[in-house]
């Protein structure tokens, strides 16, 4: 991977590297984002997430598209924001057993981290609503 990206992690408060990461990606604290280039991770920063409404998955979606993201690394997620993260250019990525969000980006510098696909979506029972 030699370009460089914008990846989002959903996230548990504080955010960052150390933090773990959130299982939902609409309902997480915060989103923390870091430019991947050359299977290096740089440039970490912490985005709030300004809120999610039942039904409204698309704001999330909106900012982090935004702010120049370009992957997400997501445990669950339903498939209207799915939808909606492809629709902006964003491909979403399954982030499954990493304990940290360091951990889930190097995962994903490594290329260890699949596209997320149907199988990944959340159907009610992933105690997001």
């Amino acid at each position: 991977m030699s370009q460089s990206i914008l990846v989002a992690v959903p996230s548990d408060a504080p955010g960052g590297l150390e933090a773990a990461p959130s299982a939902h990606f609409g309902h997480c604290d915060v989103y923390t984002l870091a430019r991947v280039e050359n299977g290096a991770v740089s440039d970490v920063r912490v985005l709030p997430n300004s809120g999610h409404e039942h039904g409204n998955c698309l704001q999330p979606v909106q900012e982090l598209a935004q702010q120049g993201v370009t992957a997400l690394l997501a445990g669950g997620m339903g498939m209207r924001p799915l939808s909606a993260m492809q629709a902006a250019g964003v491909t979403v990525y399954h982030n499954a057993g990493q304990a940290t969000v360091g951990d889930a980006l190097k995962a994903f510098a490594a290329g260890k981290l699949q596209p997320f696909g149907t199988e990944q979506l959340c159907k009610g029972g992933c105690n997001h609503h």
